[in-house]
């Protein structure tokens, strides 16, 4: 038998385990989750439920508290594979879900790295939505209120339930309400003043049937509104406010202007995108920075703040020196 104050984080066959003063009070779920580092909580919650997992020769539930002299029995476990139907989740997308903006019995909100879309399909493996799907896999329902390009980092919401969803759909939906959308972005260009764009937005695909969105009248209604914050030569530092919510809406905006987004493949400029990289411009410069809403719970006013990430910190930094 193994004392806890040995614990392993490789289990190669059957192990018996005492628990000792330093986790008696614990739940046996969260108590599995930090040994057994590495392993999905999907795969944790699924060996429970066989009663692979066992307190004193018995099968116990996932809230179940450890108490001092307990025996716990833990199968044979791989901790750096997933199993069929998993995925491995990369550390830094773990820590972001992990980690979240805000979270209550409603909603979670997460602060999305660059580089993760929101669900996965076209040649993607996973999105966050099945990331978190495998890591929460006690949530009874998690679905995404809204999406944010894959490039794009900052705020997006999840909620836990369908009337959340609804009632946070009819809050997107509204135009000029109560729902603020901020963003963070750097363009390409100098922005002298805040200026307001009112341009409607249609979808298309290009000549590689990737979709995009154009400028055109009889598209759906678009307003964006464009504060300058910092002005480094040729290259605004800017907050942009959206009172809609359309497909690519900031960037096709900001290109409109004249003033495409730094880093931006689809919309920007392709020498000012090269010259960019020499102050750490990898992708496209936008930060979904903050929301602001109606509780769907209590109709309380909230609001979420999302941290520049540092490659966002990084450009800046490198446009002020």
């Amino acid at each position: 038998m193994v004392n806890q104050n040995q614990e392993s984080n490789a289990f190669s066959s059957v192990s018996m385990l005492e628990i000792t003063e330093h986790q008696h009070g614990q739940r046996i779920d969260n108590y599995l989750f930090r040994l057994l580092k590495g392993v999905p909580k999907s795969r944790v919650y699924r060996i429970m439920r066989k009663g692979e997992v066992r307190v004193n020769k018995s099968r116990v539930k996932p809230d179940y508290k450890l108490q001092k002299g307990d025996v716990l029995r833990i199968p044979p476990i791989r901790t750096t594979q997933a199993e069929p139907g998993e995925f491995l989740i990369p550390g830094w997308v773990q820590a972001a879900i992990e980690q979240p903006v805000f979270e209550d019995e409603a909603l979670v909100v997460i602060n999305k790295p660059a580089g993760l879309a929101v669900h996965g399909g076209s040649g993607i493996e996973f999105g966050l939505i099945e990331a978190m799907r495998q890591l929460k896999p006690d949530w009874p329902f998690l679905e995404l209120v809204h999406r944010i390009d894959r490039e794009t980092s900052g705020c997006i919401l999840l909620a836990k339930s369908r009337p959340v969803l609804n009632q946070l759909h009819q809050q997107f939906r509204r135009e000029e309400g109560q729902m603020e959308k901020a963003y963070l972005a750097i363009l390409a260009g100098k922005l002298e003043s805040a200026t307001t764009v009112n341009a409607a937005l249609k979808q298309t695909r290009d000549g590689n049937g990737m979709k995009r969105a154009i400028v055109d009248s009889q598209g759906q209604a678009a307003k964006s509104t464009f504060m300058p914050l910092e002005c480094y030569d040729d290259v605004s530092y800017t907050r942009v406010l959206l009172y809609t919510g359309r497909m690519h809406q900031a960037r096709v905006h900001a290109a409109s202007l004249g003033l495409p987004i730094l880093g931006d493949k689809l919309y920007g400029d392709r020498e000012r995108n090269r010259s960019a990289r020499s102050v750490g411009v990898k992708r496209c410069m936008l930060h979904a920075e903050r929301y602001q809403l109606n509780h769907p719970g209590t109709g309380r006013l909230m609001r979420f703040n999302a941290p520049l990430p540092k490659d966002f910190e990084h450009v800046l930094s490198n446009l002020k020196s």
